[in-house]
């Protein structure tokens, strides 16, 4: 017995080198040229729009009637004198900011605590209201202008602000997206624990789902910035021309019979640099958050 135990044993003992081995060779294992150079094709291909944007606003547009020029030339600031003296440039991108810092916190907040809600707790109806907020993504949003134009119009909002946000303080995708990841990444046990040690429901949100949920969080922070930034249809129907937001105002320097195209994208490269500036703050909750994702899968 003593003999067919150690060769049982040494069997385990030969498996477990060898998984070790193929383990380690695998970690080990760096990524070849092809793999790098798809990535740097992906690289390119993402940058390429910014830097032929930049390239055109940094010309003349008589330049390009004559020549493609591959380099930048010396006219960017220039053109984007022209585009403060087109638009109320500054006073668009204010309110482009507060439109969209106002959205996505409240997006981020409202949507994390109804995701909280469906995912963790319990009470009559959760299923169908769920399924309900769920169908709401399929109903076309141009459905609803006219209902919500007499809306904003009888409440006294039209060409305000608060028309434009209020509609969109909180969406059926961030619940939903909030939903499912709260429901892997939180534990029943955790609150469980939470709830025993006296916490509240509002302190174990607080304290235990919103620090486990950030990635998903920021993930979604710069989409609501992103598809609030760039929304133009709502903004041009209930806003005025004097109070514009930046896709707007952005539209204003097209809406001649000739369009300047270093004008045009001269501000159009003014207008990304914002969002940009969101990409870098939120980079590390972004990379965390697809990294955690992908440990996952």
């Amino acid at each position: 017995m003593a003999t067919v135990a150690d060769r049982q044993a040494s069997t385990g003992v030969k498996r477990a080198r060898k998984s070790k081995g193929k383990a380690g060779s695998l970690a080990e294992r760096r990524p070849g040229f092809v793999v790098y150079g798809i990535l740097i094709a992906f690289i390119l291909g993402s940058a390429f729009p910014f830097y032929w944007s930049f390239l055109v606003a940094s010309h003349d547009d008589a330049k390009f009637t004559a020549e493609m020029p591959l380099l930048p030339g010396g006219n960017f600031f220039h053109n984007a004198g022209r585009v403060l003296d087109s638009i109320p440039f500054w006073k668009a991108l204010g309110n482009s900011v507060i439109v969209s810092g106002t959205v996505t916190v409240s997006v981020v907040i409202l949507s994390t605590l109804a995701g909280f809600a469906f995912a963790k707790l319990r009470f009559k109806g959760r299923g169908p209201l769920m399924v309900f907020v769920v169908a709401t993504l399929a109903v076309p949003t141009q459905l609803g202008i006219i209902p919500l134009y007499m809306a904003m119009a009888e409440f006294g909002w039209s060409g305000t602000l608060g028309a434009v946000i209020i509609p969109n303080l909180v969406t059926a995708f961030g619940v939903f997206w909030m939903r499912q990841y709260i429901a892997d990444a939180v534990p029943d046990e955790l609150i469980e624990a939470a709830r025993m040690d006296g916490c509240s429901m509002i302190r174990t949100f607080w304290h235990v789902c919103l620090p486990a949920v950030r990635p998903a969080a920021a993930m979604l922070g710069i989409f609501t910035f992103m598809m609030s930034w760039n929304d133009f249809l709502w903004p041009l129907i209930v806003l005025n021309a004097d109070n514009p937001t930046m896709q707007v105002a952005l539209e204003k320097l097209q809406s001649g019979y000739y369009v300047d195209n270093s004008l045009v994208l001269a501000g159009t490269t003014m207008a990304t640099v914002p969002i940009l500036i969101v990409f870098l703050v939120l980079g590390r909750q972004i990379v965390a958050g697809i990294m955690q994702g992908a440990v996952k899968g």
